[in-house]
């Protein structure tokens, strides 16, 4: 007797084969049945009726940062709602593990660099998250058997070198006794279930103290025996930042990339593949390194996002704008400072031709300030600028836009919330993006889930797509953009029995109506532990979700139950090689 039966749905079925009318049986957690709808005679405990209904495998987020959250939210939220039934955590260098047992206070220095770097609550890490492991295996121990979702982690450089070589991983070079010791580390991670390396080299990543995290400071000598030792483990893989992703890759850096992918003969991805009309060169540059390191015999994968997703923005916290050249300066400044400064037009004059220049990169899309909308307002004096875009205020005022918004900034005292417009919302970015998401090398993703949670909501990536492609731009047909979302992440990470629809295959499913199939607004909300702040967005249109054969969600709304595995390197994925 089979456990469900899922009778009469459109079943798209991650492959890309045209979709068909099924009826599809779930017994043990597996697919165990797939028939033409009503041709399954097979009796049921439980019986639903989805004519009219799309089943798709559950999506798989290559790119996230659930570390941290899984502990206090073990439903990921708000992925799962979203049909996010695998999450790949443990990016760009950054994991809660190993930590040294002979220092108790790298824990510390790891809430403060997590909480600077990728935007994560302290409170949240300090309250949420037990802190109970020393090795990556007992970190991966602390969340088996609790979680709603498929998860699996690489192990982050810096934590590697900060176990070895202390507070000296930052600003210095390891002996050849200590790089020895970080291999064996890696080794060990991996053989305990780590996924693989990941790594940064951005220039954007600084630790609690304002200081290059520990992996910035590595050579490639450093970089390339642990690629090695990558190499030697199943099932793993590479991940990999450095400074040309968030605009052009220097030669150096793609020299560097596919090195690592071919020393280790395993495939290696990086985000964010960033799509404009505008900078119609970005994209054949940074695609170069997939075309060189094939011919090197390795594989380097870009992550794009398929949608526009929004930021939010303050003179107040750490965001986005403390990353454009000049701005950490003055941004970082207590707020009394800080306002003196930004009232100086020299100032202003200043941080925007830094914004402006070629070395501000990607971040030179946030230099528009007249294009940008009034979120939160918090003062008398700002009372009806809320959804207000900023290039009218300044008009009405006669004022320049930049000092406009830094005024409208200082009357709440730098708590106003801003929301910039995005640059690349037009026709031609559209279209180029439909050409880039064919090349082989490249995959959705990219969605940073788990962290900057109170400046972006990638999560929703998914259900915004497919309703994009379903009812909006209609820029892919649905059996590829559930292909995207699902076997393509899933063939990368060489998952088994995940990402297609299959008799044998894990039961990861996600049932939605093709009519309303959406992502809502995203929303702030204050429910981390310490009540801080994060965005969040509601789906709409799905109707379940179910990881290994158990219903997680459902018209919306969690089960509560926690049927996810810790997918572990080896047993869960086979290698992916690629020569």
């Amino acid at each position: 007797m089979l456990d469900h039966l899922i009778k009469g749905a459109t079943l798209v079925d991650g492959t890309g084969a045209p979709a068909r009318a099924a009826d599809v049986g779930i017994k043990d957690g597996k697919v165990a049945v797939i028939a033409a709808a009503g041709a399954c005679g097979e009796p049921a405990v439980q019986t639903e009726d989805a004519t009219g209904l799309m089943l798709t495998p559950g999506f798989v987020d290559p790119h996230t940062h659930y570390d941290a959250q899984l502990f206090w939210d073990p439903f990921a939220t708000p992925s799962l709602g979203h049909g996010v039934t695998t999450v790949a955590g443990g990016n760009c260098g950054f994991t809660l593990a190993p930590l040294n047992p002979a220092r108790p206070g790298d824990a510390d220095y790891t809430r403060r660099m997590m909480a600077r770097v990728e935007g994560m609550s302290l409170a949240a890490l300090e309250k949420g998250v037990p802190w109970s492991w020393s090795s990556f295996g007992e970190y991966l121990g602390a969340l088996e058997g609790r979680i709603a979702v498929n998860a699996g982690f690489m192990v982050g450089h810096c934590a590697l070198r900060r176990h070895v070589m202390g507070p000296d991983a930052v600003g210095g070079q390891p002996t050849p006794e200590q790089l020895a010791q970080m291999v064996a580390l890696l080794r060990q991670a991996m053989a305990e279930g780590a996924w693989g390396l990941s790594t940064t080299q951005s220039s954007t990543h600084s630790d609690g103290d304002g200081q290059p995290v520990a992996s910035r400071h590595a050579g490639s000598e450093e970089l390339l025996a642990l690629c090695r030792a990558v190499g030697e483990a199943p099932g793993t893989q590479i991940e990999a930042i450095v400074a040309g992703c968030l605009d052009t890759f220097a030669d150096e850096e793609i020299d560097l990339l596919v090195q690592m992918s071919a020393v280790a003969g395993r495939p290696l991805n990086w985000n964010v593949l960033t799509v404009d009309a505008a900078v119609p060169g970005r994209v054949p540059r940074q695609l170069l390194a997939s075309e060189r390191a094939r011919a090197a015999g390795g594989r380097i994968v870009a992550l794009t996002m398929p949608i526009l997703t929004p930021m939010n923005m303050s003179l107040g916290t750490f965001c986005a704008l403390n990353l454009i050249p000049g701005w950490g300066p003055v941004l970082g400044l207590p707020v009394p400072e800080r306002i003196e400064r930004l009232r100086r037009p020299e100032v202003r004059e200043e941080m925007l031709r830094r914004a402006d220049s070629p070395e501000a990169g990607v971040f030179r899309r946030l230099a528009d300030f007249s294009r940008y909308v009034i979120g939160d307002t918090y003062s008398a004096a700002n009372a009806g600028l809320t959804g207000r875009v900023v290039r009218d205020i300044a008009a009405e005022r006669g004022q320049d836009p930049f000092a406009t918004l830094v005024e409208i900034c200082v009357n709440d005292e730098l708590r106003t919330v801003l929301w910039p417009m995005p640059t690349d919302n037009d026709p031609a970015s559209w279209r180029l993006r439909q050409e880039t998401w064919q090349h082989e090398d490249v995959l959705l993703g990219g969605s940073d889930a788990g962290a900057h949670l109170d400046r972006m909501c990638g999560a929703p990536y998914t259900t915004r797509f497919l309703g994009d492609c379903l009812r909006r731009r209609r820029l892919v047909p649905v059996e590829q953009a559930v292909r995207m979302l699902t076997a393509d992440p899933a063939e990368l990470f060489g998952l088994r029995g995940r990402g297609t629809v299959a008799v044998g295959n894990h039961a990861d499913l996600v049932l939605f109506d093709p009519e309303t199939i959406d992502a809502g607004p995203a929303t702030l909300v204050h429910d981390l532990p310490g009540e801080s702040p994060r965005l969040d967005a509601r789906p709409e249109g799905v109707i379940a979700v179910r990881v290994n054969g158990v219903e997680t969600v459902r018209e919306g709304k969690l089960t509560g139950a926690v049927p996810g595995t810790l997918l572990r390197s080896g047993r869960d994925t086979r290698t992916v090689a690629t020569r």
